[in-house]
């Protein structure tokens, strides 16, 4: 540390020694040749940016910006450019300064611009510093004549837009120390170093070779040449596409002066390190980003080393000898494979200032851990560190010169920080503290107030409660606070208006209410502002156009109503403005379309109304745009040409009319269009010039009111989802879906007029999920073989008019994955196939409605999918059958019917199971086999002509919620093991030949409905009117003790739910009082256990109410 302030010292002797000989300077003339060539400079700027050197006028050229002149003869010997808008690569290593750089922008600075750097400098024949660092020109070639400015001793052309070859006329610069060509890579070509590489050893006095992301993959001798430099201090080769074959064994060998070694960003191994034991000067090694497995013990002998960067790569332990490293002050070991506890001698590393562990798999801290006293930056996020309050409570206690704290994503368990002690040192030193995604609860501690210099503040993701403390508004310097997913609630105090430097505010998924308040809107200096997902409500102010600098604004999913308000369109540097899910009315206003900068723009659910402004077309950097679910009734497409920035738009579900057709040359390039759920009439245009030629991940027309055909120009859209459902579509569906539509996993065109036979060319789509052509008037026979359909989850070809028989080669191997097959409602007759039941995964079989003979395979019981797993407990009323292996199931939807109604299912449709062969021609008994479906939540086997018994292991099918055997032949007793399907609510075994006794038990009691028993003219007992033999006497001879057994029953009834409901509330308040981390694991528990108490109470009641029935009816 010592060192670091002798170098701050000297720094500043250096300015002021620049600035006396500046100053004596500034009456001295230019040479007249020197000024011209800086003038012949300028003029060769793009006129644009040339008011970086508005200072460069008049004959003494030595005051102008950048300009360096000698002392003694005047001539020009500096010329420094550099954008002061640059960053260095590893500098802001500080992750406050970070974030402001990368989220915020570059300041307001402009870059000099020029094709290319003009020959006049040649005129400078004294200079000896040239910096053009961090501007651009034009992906031109570095200048061969730079190598005739021989007296060069800096050069530096950083970041400066330069491609091609690097001049061998370089290695004319003799007098060369300083050679930077470091990030001229965002071009094609990039820099590069070809061939001989020679050259570069002529530059005896360089000491300072920058050539990160430089493409050095083609040289040949690069290694050998670098050895030869014997001045040579720093050496970066950052990002250069190096591996171990390029660097040959002894390629560090003469390099013992080397001070900095920079090898980031290559393809590098461990073996490689052996050519580094002769470096014994070392003092910063920069290793981050390679495949490194395992680091060597000599490293140790390092004994000058003071920074080491080994993130990035994939080091699985932190090595002991890391503590042998005395002098180390930076350690970086982040984004590796660390796991287990961090090594307990880590603490004796004394001089650490900078420890970066994030991002890795350790469990445990040393104890000694605070005797770091030094340290100034430590994270530890992202790790598996179960850590406990006095942790934190250590640090901040003891730790003085902690500037940044970050602790986030770890497993820290606080339950209060209100009791934390902070010491006196560190209230002045902390300025950016991350404990995100935690497990801290509480309330938000008062003692942060204390935290003068404190600029980043951020307890996202944690179990926070109660309001925001007024004392948060005495951090004065806070520029940046987040506390999105907690639990606070309450209004949002003044006190958080009282910070003036804020720039960046998440309030977001909270319980926050009532209105914002006024001075909210005079944080002048806010660039985000997220307070999405509370409940916030009332107008949003026009004074929200103070907010100048904002370009992030989020208040989705409150309460807000009123109109959008106007001055919005002051926010001149809004990108990103999300209001969705709020209650605004009224139109959009023009002046919305003023935000000329706007990327993002998402106004959808609420209640807007009127025509959406064609004006929207001036938002030309417009690239999301979502108005869906709204109350719009006019849209004209043609208004977004000038959109070609576009690739989403979302109007769907409004009440817009009109047709798709468009102008002649508008063209956008839109990845994802929904226009569903509206009033578009006409037909589809058959080119849709709307749509993206390269990739679409959507297009969705569905539930309009579109007419005539489907346009072939569709084959040709590598779309993912195409959904043309609900429309008056007719004709033919286009045979024209070939392979390269290799994205295409959804087609949806069910509820059309679509006639013809079923397009063989849907078999060459290989990612194809989801097919819906249901409720059509398709005909023909079913497609003997689907070729490439192996990722297919849903086949719903029911309503139609298909013949025929099912084939017998829809097997595992044509199906692997299927999980629905729906071929209601056809015309498809020959027996059930037995290649059916190897579809392992199908867990809604519906092949009602057709005429189908034959008996029901017995194979059946091979349908895994329709089986509980035994991950899931038998008493889950839905069990997972299978565990859906894509995505996208929320937006799918089938129809079955179910307890005797047809259920249209959505969302919960990936978990129900069920199966249906009702209304078809099929005999025999019911085999036994399916009663090992015990997953099954439906079953209808109803208007068939089975015959036989129901089988007895029916009780064994307990996630049975709905069952129709009606209008066949089933005779013989209902089972009394069908007592055991409590989850049963629908019952139907009408119109059969059953006899004997109902059962009574569990769930039967509950059956009260006798048209569920109608038409079996041999079944007795209650619900139905006739008794069973033997009934009456019975009960008239216990009349009597069953209205004595009915009183103690009663009263034993309500005293247990009396004791039990006084237990239960007691031991759970009191349990809940102590362990609040035990809270939300409860209350999922009761929303688990509640459908059984329920069923429970329903049973009872109901047997109570029919003892009563009973008396009253023996009394009578």
């Amino acid at each position: 540390m010592a060192r670091y302030y002798k170098c701050v010292v000297l720094l500043l002797v250096l300015v002021i020694i620049s600035q006396s000989c500046l100053c004596a300077n500034s009456n001295v003339p230019c040479i007249e040749k020197e000024r011209q060539a800086l003038v012949d400079f300028k003029a060769s700027i793009s006129q644009h940016s040339s008011n970086r050197l508005t200072s460069w006028k008049g004959t003494y050229c030595c005051q102008w910006e950048g300009i360096g002149c000698d002392n003694a003869t005047g001539h020009v010997v500096k010329l420094d450019l550099r954008n002061p808008c640059y960053s260095p690569y590893r500098q802001p290593r500080e992750p406050y300064l970070y974030v402001q750089y990368n989220l915020y922008g570059q300041m307001a600075c402009m870059s000099v611009q020029s094709p290319n750097v003009s020959s006049s400098l040649l005129q400078l024949e004294h200079l000896t510093y040239l910096d053009l660092t961090g501007n651009h020109f034009s992906r031109s070639s570095i200048p061969m004549f730079i190598g005739s400015m021989g007296r060069l001793e800096h050069l530096s052309l950083s970041d400066a837009g330069f491609s091609g070859n690097i001049p061998i006329s370089l290695g004319n610069l003799k007098s060369l120390q300083f050679l930077d060509l470091s990030f001229n890579y965002d071009f094609s070509p990039s820099l590069q170093l070809n061939g001989d590489t020679t050259w570069i050893s002529k530059l005896h006095s360089l000491n300072h070779l920058d050539l990160t992301s430089v493409h050095i993959k083609d040289t040949h001798n690069l290694f050998q040449v670098l050895n030869l430099l014997p001045s040579l201090l720093h050496l970066s080769l950052d990002d250069c596409e190096l591996d171990n074959s390029l660097i040959p064994p002894h390629a560090f060998q003469n390099m013992t002066s080397l001070v900095y070694l920079d090898l980031s960003l290559n393809m590098l191994s461990s073996p490689i390190l052996e050519s580094f034991q002769n470096m014994t000067s070392i003092e910063s090694l920069y290793l981050s980003g390679n495949n490194f497995t395992l680091v060597p013990s000599w490293f140790c002998n390092f004994e000058k080393l003071t920074h080491l960067d080994l993130s990035r790569n994939s080091l699985t332990f932190i090595p002991s000898w890391f503590v042998d490293l005395k002098r180390l002050v930076y350690l970086d070991l982040s984004f590796n494979e660390l796991y287990g506890p961090i090594p307990e001698a880590f603490p004796n590393m004394t001089f650490i200032e900078f420890l970066d562990l994030s991002q890795n798999s350790l469990t445990s801290i040393p104890s000694r851990f605070v005797d770091l006293k030094r340290l100034v930056y430590l994270d530890l996020s992202w790790n598996q560190l179960a850590l406990k309050d006095y942790f934190l409570s250590s640090i901040i206690n003891s730790m003085c010169r902690l500037k940044f704290l970050i602790l986030s994503t770890n497993k820290l368990y606080i339950e209060s920080m209100e009791h934390f002690e902070i010491s006196k040192c560190i209230r002045y030193d902390l300025e950016y503290l991350d404990l995100g995604y935690n497990h801290i609860s509480g309330h938000l501690p008062t003692w942060l107030e204390k935290l003068e210099n404190l600029k980043y503040l951020d307890f996202t993701s944690n179990y926070l409660h109660g309001p925001i403390p007024l004392s948060i508004g005495k951090l004065s310097k806070l520029h940046e606070l987040y506390l999105s997913n907690n639990i606070f609630e309450g209004l949002i105090l003044e006190s958080i208006c009282q910070l003036v430097n804020l720039t960046s505010l998440h309030l977001s998924f909270n319980k926050f209410y009532g209105s914002i308040p006024q001075n909210l809107w005079k944080l002048t200096n806010l660039r985000y502002l997220d307070l999405s997902n509370n409940s916030f409500n009332g107008l949003i102010p026009e004074s929200i156009g103070q907010l100048v600098n904002l370009t992030y604004l989020r208040l989705s999913s409150n309460k807000f109503h009123g109109s959008i308000p106007q001055n919005l369109g002051k926010l001149a540097n809004l990108g990103y403005l999300y209001l969705s899910n709020n209650y605004f009315n009224g139109v959009i206003w023009e002046s919305l379309c003023q935000l000329v900068t706007l990327r993002i723009l998402v106004i959808s659910s609420n209640k807007l109304d009127g025509s959406i402004p064609e004006s929207l077309g001036k938002l030309t950097n417009l690239e999301y745009l979502d108005l869906s679910n709204n109350n719009f009734n006019s849209f004209v497409l043609k208004s977004l040409c000038q959109l070609v920035n576009l690739f989403h738009l979302d109007v769907s579900s409004n009440m817009l009319d009109g047709t798709m057709s468009m102008e002649k040359g508008c063209h956008l390039n839109l990845q994802y269009l929904n226009l569903s759920h509206n009033q578009i009439s006409g037909s589809l245009p058959k080119s849709i010039s709307l749509i993206s030629l390269s990739f679409s991940e959507g297009l969705f027309l569905g539930n309009n009111h579109l007419n005539g055909s489907i346009p072939i120009s569709l084959c040709q859209i590598p779309l993912n989802i195409l959904d043309l459902s609900k429309n008056n579509l007719s004709g033919e569906i286009p045979n024209c879906w070939e392979d390269s539509l290799e994205m295409l996993s959804e087609i949806n065109l069910s509820s059309n007029k679509l006639t013809g036979a079923f397009p063989n060319s849907f078999g060459n789509l290989p990612v194809l999920l989801w097919l819906h052509l249901n409720n059509n008037n398709l005909q023909g026979e079913l497609p003997v073989s689907f070729r490439n359909l192996k990722q297919l989850l849903i086949l719903d070809l029911g309503e139609n008019q298909f013949s025929g028989s099912i084939p017998s080669s829809w097997t595992i191997d044509t199906f692997p994955l299927v999980q629905i097959i729906r071929l209601r409602q056809n015309m498809l007759n020959g027996s059930i196939p037995t290649q059916l039941c190897q579809l392992k995964s199908l867990k809604i079989l519906d092949l009602s409605r057709n005429k189908l003979h034959g008996s029901i395979p017995p194979c059946i019981e091979n349908l895994e999918g329709m089986k509980l797993t035994p991950l899931v407990p038998a008493t889950s009323p839905i069990p997972f059958a299978v565990a859906p292996s894509s995505e996208g199931w929320s937006s799918q939807d089938a129809m079955e019917v179910v307890k005797g109604v047809e259920l249209n299912y959505t969302k919960i449709l990936k978990l129900v199971v069920h199966m249906d062969l009702s209304e078809n021609n099929l005999v025999g008994v019911i085999p036994d086999e399916i009663t090992f479906l015990t997953g099954l939540h439906g079953l209808s086997l109803s208007k068939n002509q089975l015959t036989g018994e129901i089988p007895q292991l029916i009780g064994d099918m307990k996630s049975l919620e709905s069952l129709d055997m009606s209008h066949n032949q089933l005779s013989g007793k209902i089972p009394n093991t069908m007592s055991a399907l409590t989850s049963l609510s629908h019952l139907n075994l009408s119109h059969n030949n059953l006899s004997g006794p109902v059962p009574k038990d569990n769930q039967f009691s509950t059956f009260n409905d006798p048209s569920i028993y109608a038409y079996n003219p041999y079944l007795c007992g209650s619900p139905l009117p006739n008794t069973c033999p033997g009934d009456l006497s019975h009960g008239a001879s216990e009349s009597k003790g069953n209205e004595d057994e009915d009183g103690i029953e009663k009263v034993w009834f309500y005293f247990v739910i009396a004791l039990g409901f006084g237990t239960g509330l007691w031991g759970v308040i009191f349990t809940l009082w102590f362990k609040k981390n035990w809270r939300h694991a409860y209350f999922r528990w009761v929303e688990d256990v509640g459908d059984e108490i329920y069923v429970a109470i329903v049973i009872k009641v109901a047997k109570l109410k029919k003892m009563k029935m009973k008396r009253n009816h023996d009394h009578e």
